[in-house]
């Protein structure tokens, strides 16, 4: 697993988080900035998923493949979902969704280091 993609991935989403913290506080809807980051977050997601799958291709990895999969399905899912979520409410609370989403990326990005690190 590239450490440095997940570095970026972290510290995107904890970003993120906070840029939607804010505008949760301001009592704004989601807007065009939150958009564009959640859809960058979303491809430095997937470009993640690609380093891993070629690393496990390769015979590196984890002995639980399932829970590593498992969390790699999970953080793939999250953005799209919570722009969705966030779009379809069009208050404070949908970009407090937004704040829910890229923590749990980040805590979920750490959690899959761990994993590949083997530590349990």
């Amino acid at each position: 697993m590239n450490t440095v993609v997940s570095t970026i991935v972290i510290s995107g989403a904890l970003l993120l988080a906070l840029v939607s913290l804010i505008v949760a506080i301001r009592d704004r809807p989601m807007g065009m900035v939150l958009l564009v980051g959640f859809a960058l977050l979303e491809v430095a997601v997937l470009v993640q998923l690609g380093f891993v799958i070629a690393a496990v291709a390769g015979g590196e990895g984890p002995e639980d493949k399932a829970t590593l999969w498992g969390y790699l399905a999970g953080e793939v899912v999250i953005p799209p979902a919570g722009v969705f979520l966030a779009l379809a409410e069009r208050s404070r609370w949908g970009s407090a969704i937004l704040v829910v989403a890229g923590f749990a990326i980040a805590v979920m990005t750490g959690r899959l280091l761990q994993i590949w690190q083997g530590v349990a």
